[in-house]
């Protein structure tokens, strides 16, 4: 798990430094960033609206698969907090539809990131959102205190997701939201891409089966486990090569429609 984690921050840190040059100057952590369009991944995910008064450098730099701020209604006064927050983003959106007597907790591992993630927020002039360092295998938060959980294409980045969904559900209220944005498969991928440690910090190689996602949900404690389809990827697109390789033609062709973001909700259960 270290080693994939090192690789991870690695990426990530080099993605945000080097902003021009799309992700380690390539495609890849999720996709090249939103702002371009042709993107499979990471394009046309928020609203105009979502995004007013926002640093428009913010919304380019953003390497998601989906936007989990529009899984749940968040509710003024309600505490959020986003597993990989990254450059912001999604911390920020959430911070405004809580308001003020709300709270919007964002973790990262990367400082890089989070560097940049406390200028967007001294730009942008929300008072009601803090960026945390930490791992999201160790959520530097009481038991209880979260009202809904967010994360955008970060959670199957994790060499360890059985904890990751042990911790959510710990920090979470009882009745508290789970809401991410995912990539998950729709049948298994090659052994060999799977050991592919680009395609892990890719989003890809880390991904969970549908059905292993449910399982993990519901033993860490879960319910009212739903999975939305939202994009499936076409692996034939140049854009997504570089998470592929290793990959014959034939493989890609015979794989085509199994890697899929998604939208991922659950429920913490009322404690009897």
């Amino acid at each position: 798990m270290e080693d994939v984690r090192e690789l991870v921050r690695q990426k990530y840190a080099f993605a945000i430094t080097n902003r021009s040059q799309g992700c380690c100057g390539s495609t890849g952590c999720c996709g090249d960033p939103l702002s371009d369009a042709s993107d499979q991944i990471t394009s046309n995910l928020y609203c105009e609206g979502d995004l007013h008064g926002l640093d428009p450098e913010l919304v380019a730099n953003s390497f998601g698969c989906g936007n989990p701020t529009a899984l749940a209604t968040l509710n003024l006064g309600e505490v959020v907090l986003d597993l990989g927050s990254g450059s912001g983003l999604d911390v920020l959106l959430s911070a405004k539809r809580v308001g003020p007597t709300g709270k919007a907790y964002g973790l990262d591992m990367t400082d890089e990131m989070l560097a940049v993630a406390k200028e967007n927020q001294r730009k942008s002039g929300l008072v009601n959102a803090e960026f945390l360092k930490g791992h999201i295998e160790e959520i530097p938060l009481p038991e209880n205190t979260v009202d809904v959980i967010i994360s955008n294409c970060v959670i199957n980045l994790s060499g360890d997701k059985d904890t990751v969904m042990k911790e959510a559900f710990r920090v979470l209220k009882p009745h508290g939201r789970f809401a991410v944005s995912d990539i998950v498969l729709k049948r298994s991928l090659p052994e060999k891409l799977k050991e592919n440690m680009l395609a892990w910090a890719g989003c890809v190689g880390g991904a969970l089966l549908e059905e292993e996602y449910r399982e993990k949900l519901s033993q860490a404690g879960f319910e009212n486990i739903e999975i939305q389809v939202t994009r499936e990827y076409d692996l034939t697109d140049p854009s997504l090569r570089s998470m592929l390789e290793g990959l014959s033609e034939a493989e890609i062709k015979e794989f085509q429609g199994s890697i899929v973001s998604a939208f991922i909700r659950a429920h913490k259960p009322v404690l009897k």
